[in-house]
């Protein structure tokens, strides 16, 4: 956590050795699926959320225009990183002759429910817009997030946000200070599988801002995926016994929120050995926010 956070503040956008851009990770404070739409996408309702834990992607231009990745990814093989396919859409939208080297330590978990896949390509819009010169507004690249998944926009518009539609229709809001105790199930959730499962339901009725306060909102998906994954069910009761808990996402991991960094601190001390987490402050900005206009 301290490591990620030092390369948050020690970004350099201008360094001729190219840009160092964190990618924090996202939590769903509430997911809720109000329905079905006939594409066969899930109308949704969400709250969006940023903590100070997250990837690091390190991008280095290259003047053939060749996009590579450099170095391994352990369960993303190359034709499945967002990275390359955000790179390769940047380019051919904005028409630069440049490419990229992307070097990403990941640190986010698959299947986790964190948004980290989405949170790198959004990350590598952001600092390819820079790295490359091409002047992009915000808006402009949040319109080319939409074309990479339901949760890469979010990470562009770059501020809490209730969700709605896919994820996409994205409205700001202010929350209250908090830290976080996130703990990570060693099993990896297929988003697809959950969305699918005949069990899950998805005519919750929609909710309105302002109950937001009333501290209303479950997450769907819940039930489904600690169906699917016992494990997923055994964090989550365990943190239950501690604070208000819920699953982030289609899960794997589970949070709560505390006011302190110690009280969440505490919590986390307490867990059973072999639980593996980790305690982050949420954000009110994505770290890149001052990047775009």
């Amino acid at each position: 956590m301290a490591r990620w956070r030092e390369t948050a503040a020690k970004m350099q956008p201008d360094s001729e050795a190219g840009l160092v851009c964190p990618a924090p990770a996202k939590l769903n404070l509430f997911l809720h699926v109000v329905g079905r739409r006939t594409d066969g996408y899930h109308e949704l309702q969400t709250l969006f959320r940023f903590v100070d834990h997250g990837d690091t992607l390190s991008l280095r231009a290259r003047a053939d225009g060749r996009i590579e990745r450099v170095g391994e990814v352990p369960g993303v093989p190359p034709e499945q990183d967002l990275t390359l396919r955000a790179a390769a859409l940047l380019q051919q939208s904005s028409g630069t002759r440049l490419g990229v080297n992307i070097e990403l330590d990941k640190r986010l978990p698959l299947g986790g429910g964190l948004g980290g896949g989405s949170s790198d390509a959004a990350t590598a819009l952001i600092g390819l817009n820079r790295l490359w010169g091409l002047g992009w507004t915000r808006s402009r690249l949040q319109a080319l997030a939409v074309h990479l998944g339901a949760d890469v926009p979010v990470f562009v518009f770059g501020r809490s946000a209730f969700a709605e539609g896919i994820g996409d229709e994205l409205v700001a809001v202010e929350l209250p200070s908090a830290w976080y105790v996130v703990l990570v199930p060693q099993v990896v959730v297929s988003t697809a599988a959950v969305f699918s499962d005949p069990e899950l339901t998805r005519d919750s009725a929609p909710l309105k801002i302002s109950r937001f306060s009333a501290g209303a909102g479950r997450n769907d998906l819940e039930a489904v995926t600690c169906r699917r994954h016992p494990a997923v069910a055994g964090h989550l009761a365990w943190l239950r016994q501690h604070a208000a808990a819920a699953m982030t996402g289609s899960g794997a991991c589970v949070f709560a929120a505390f006011d302190s960094q110690a009280a969440a601190l505490d919590v986390f001390g307490r867990r059973p050995q072999g639980m593996q987490g980790f305690v982050a402050r949420g954000l009110d900005r994505h770290p890149l926010w001052g990047w775009l206009e």
